[in-house]
């Protein structure tokens, strides 16, 4: 069976979730998680695949040997679709709703120092710069790891330096659980988004990735 839509037990699975982060609430639920929220998601990828290509549909555990936050289970379902290293389009649900992305997210010194240097050449910046504008001027929300500062050596008056500061970089936008995100009308939304995404997606993809996975086709 094909995508139907996110139904409202996955938004109720989350907000149990997040008020009991345990493997009892996770055990007693894990039915209701594997139908409600990861088959859904599954599906969501699948119909999305063919334009975007294959997707990764992330476990709900967290790598908690590093961390202060010991609580075992992610609050809200991943899907990212990886065009090169942290590089590509990304959907997630979760108790607040869909939360819809696409951009950089790795922070690998070489593809920071690549980003940086791609951003600092006129012939490579300027276009970025117009790009992130676009996408800023449709309502999109512009996320990512950035410095307070500015970097080593650069000077204050870069054009620009707000993009410098940016270790990560991806545009998105978050939808509530209205009524059409029960329904198919959700692949239709994340399409358009990862649509608009696309020309940020292909300049990382170019001026940013490594060579261990191809660009976008």
């Amino acid at each position: 069976m094909g995508f139907t839509g996110i139904p409202d037990e996955a938004f109720l699975f989350y907000e149990g979730l997040e008020a009991d982060n345990s493997k009892t609430y996770f055990s007693r639920h894990r039915q209701l998680y594997e139908e409600a929220v990861r088959a859904p998601m599954l599906a969501l990828a699948d119909e999305l695949g063919e334009e975007f290509g294959e997707a990764k549909v992330y476990r709900p555990y967290r790598d908690i040997r590093y961390s202060k936050n010991k609580s075992p289970y992610k609050t809200h379902q991943g899907v990212f679709v990886g065009l090169a290293h942290g590089i590509g389009f990304y959907v997630e649900v979760s108790a607040a709703g869909l939360h819809v992305a696409g951009g950089l997210y790795s922070q690998a010194p070489d593809q920071v120092a690549r980003y940086r240097a791609a951003v600092d050449e006129d012939t490579t910046g300027k276009p970025l710069e117009a790009l992130v504008a676009t996408l800023d001027a449709a309502g999109y929300e512009r996320g990512g790891d950035r410095l307070k500062t500015k970097p080593r050596g650069v000077p204050d008056d870069h054009p620009r330096l707000d993009l410098l500061r940016h270790r990560s970089l991806y545009a998105g936008r978050r939808f509530e659980p209205e009524p059409w995100v029960h329904t198919p009308e959700v692949a239709d939304r994340v399409r358009a988004c990862w649509r608009d995404f696309g020309p940020l997606v292909d300049w990382l993809c170019t001026h940013v990735r490594g060579s261990e996975l191809p660009g976008r086709p």
